[in-house]
């Protein structure tokens, strides 16, 4: 019994503030804190004590809401964008320069021949010529093996409520049924005979390119045109590609543009610089494509000064005689300008520069910095991302658009395509399935978004493009010439005006804008309303909280004297 009253005196040794009991140390607490308000609870008579404690309480509640708010705030980390301009030697884009046309007719012809009769026998029903003018000279049988892959029809919607689907190919036509997808538009013309499927020349049907996934299936998604020439380019487009994936790699750039055909001429500021300085690259869209000072092999080039006089200047020659006629509806050269080691996806980003003109294209640099986690989501070098990177071959740095994130499982060929920042691999059976279900599905694409991540570290390039025609009615002869010669060897003019393309690609100003951004609340504005507020409703400030915390150390000690005794 001595021992125990010996080690519960020592504990009251140990203990900070006076007393046995809870009230005890609570009154001491309020006598002897620097907080406002606790004093007067216990120094004024009753009517001002039940006053200063409504008032201690609603004050220490504010605070706390107050705080609860600011740390809040601080835990959803804002950040605040400011712009800077500043003054820099900057490094030259890297410029990627394709054909609007990826293979050479010549070089493609015999691989497209029935497809190219097939599209013209379809032309032909869809203009719906008068038998009078229709071609009387036999011809060869058609391969409809490429047409039942995927054929074209139209939609005859003189009566809404039965619809007739005509295959330009076939004599049976469907009446009624329901067309969830088909478009409804209203056509003009004779009315269609059962069984006849040419229809009078005002008439204008609406064409679809029906897509399953299998032969025979239900499963079908249907695109569809008001136009034949729209609904005929997206067609042919499909099955060139099935065609022309079977010929291996190596061929495939063998029959596109080469190099030392389509850059004629190149001048980099005072330093002249050939094909040779081009880079190869195989773009699924464009063919062969060349990029002027990518940065793989060799230091960037910088820029010594801004003007036309200091930058890039090119003379192109995409040979428009040899495009595949029913593949490129436009001609010119696709270009883009992009950051060094990064991959040119000019589907999205490239622009087109036309034939016979001069297009001068003048850059300025926006370089934008984003915070990384927990301020935002983007990565540095998309080691994070979780997502193959299609173009690891090319050793190209992170950008949103070289991850795959959805594959069709369904699709078994070898056909890769990038399809805006997804990509899709198919056998043709089911390509066109596969192809507009991935396209038009929304659920897909909240997929892509929410895999892949920005970059914390961009560089944009805003161009102002002017344009005039080049060469001069009065300079065209000789300047033809002297092309022809450096490029053929030939006295004869061999290029035209149709196929010449000259850029002036340059900095308009070294002035470069930055886009940064920076955190909008951190841990000293985090401290520094913290106490604002809490001096502001009680008075209080760190030395405060320390006392409050002196209290419930006491009062820990209070409990454990009280367990020990009992």
């Amino acid at each position: 019994m001595n021992l125990k009253k010996y080690f519960v005196r020592a504990l009251h040794r140990l203990q900070k503030g006076p007393g046995y009991t809870y009230k005890e140390l609570l009154v001491w607490y309020c006598d002897n804190t620097n907080t406002h308000g606790p004093k007067r609870i216990i120094k004024e008579g009753p009517k001002k004590k039940l006053i200063w404690f409504f008032l201690t309480l609603l004050f220490a509640s504010l605070v706390f809401w107050q705080w609860g708010i600011l740390i809040n705030t601080y835990l959803s980390y804002n950040v605040t964008s400011s712009l800077s301009i500043g003054f820099k030697t900057m490094k030259f884009p890297a410029v990627t320069v394709c054909n609007a046309n990826p293979f050479k007719y010549s070089e493609v012809k015999h691989l497209l021949k029935d497809l190219d009769r097939l599209i013209e026998a379809a032309l032909e029903r869809i203009l719906q010529p008068t038998p009078g003018n229709s071609s009387e000279s036999p011809s060869p049988p058609l391969n409809l093996r490429l047409w039942h892959q995927i054929p074209l029809v139209l939609i005859d919607e003189h009566d809404k409520d039965n619809p007739v689907i005509l295959d330009i190919f076939e004599s049976n036509q469907t009446a009624g049924g329901k067309l969830p997808l088909v478009l409804n538009e209203t056509t003009a013309g004779n009315e269609t005979a059962a069984g006849n499927q040419t229809m009078g020349p005002g008439s204008a049907l609406p064409a679809l390119v029906p897509q399953c996934s299998h032969q025979g299936s239900d499963n079908c998604t249907y695109r569809n045109f008001t136009s034949a020439a729209q609904a005929v380019t997206e067609w042919y487009i499909l099955q060139s590609t099935s065609i022309l994936s079977k010929v291996p790699l190596q061929e495939r750039i063998r029959m596109g543009y080469q190099a030392e055909d389509m850059i004629l001429a190149c001048l980099y500021g005072a330093e002249p610089c050939n094909y040779k300085n081009f880079t190869q690259i195989y773009h699924p869209d464009h063919g062969n494509c060349y990029i002027f000072n990518w940065g793989m092999d060799e230091e960037a080039l910088n820029s010594s000064n801004p003007g036309a006089e200091f930058g890039l200047k090119l003379i192109l020659d995409i040979s428009q005689q040899d495009y595949i006629p029913y593949l490129s509806s436009a001609a010119g050269a696709r270009l883009m300008l992009h950051q060094q080691k990064s991959f040119p996806f000019l589907k999205d980003q490239g622009i087109y520069a036309m034939a016979g003109t001069e297009t001068s294209i003048g850059v300025l640099v926006d370089e934008l910095e984003r915070m990384g986690y927990p301020y935002s989501d983007c990565t540095n070098n998309g080691s994070d991302v979780p997502v193959k990177n299609l173009y690891s071959q090319y050793n190209t740095s992170y950008s949103i658009q070289v991850k795959q994130v959805l594959k069709a499982s369904s699709c078994l060929g070898k056909i890769t395509r990038a399809v805006k920042i997804y990509a899709l691999t198919f056998c043709f059976r089911q390509t066109a399935y596969c192809y507009s279900s991935l396209r038009s599905s929304i659920r897909h694409r909240q997929i892509c978004i929410d895999s892949c991540k920005e970059t914390c570290n961009d560089t944009q390039y805003k161009m102002t493009i002017s344009m005039a025609d080049w060469p001069s009615e009065a300079s065209e002869d000789w300047i033809f010439h002297i092309l022809s010669y450096e490029r053929d060897m030939s006295t004869n003019v061999t290029l035209d005006r149709n196929g010449i393309i000259k850029l002036n690609i340059y900095f308009q100003e070294y002035n470069y804008r930055t886009i940064s951004e920076s955190a909008a609340t951190t841990i000293v504005w985090l401290l520094s309303s913290l106490g604002g507020q809490f001096g502001f409703w009680m008075g209080g400030s760190v030395l405060c909280l320390i006392e409050f915390g002196e209290i419930i150390i006491d009062s820990l000690w209070i409990t454990v004297i009280n367990v020990i005794g009992w």
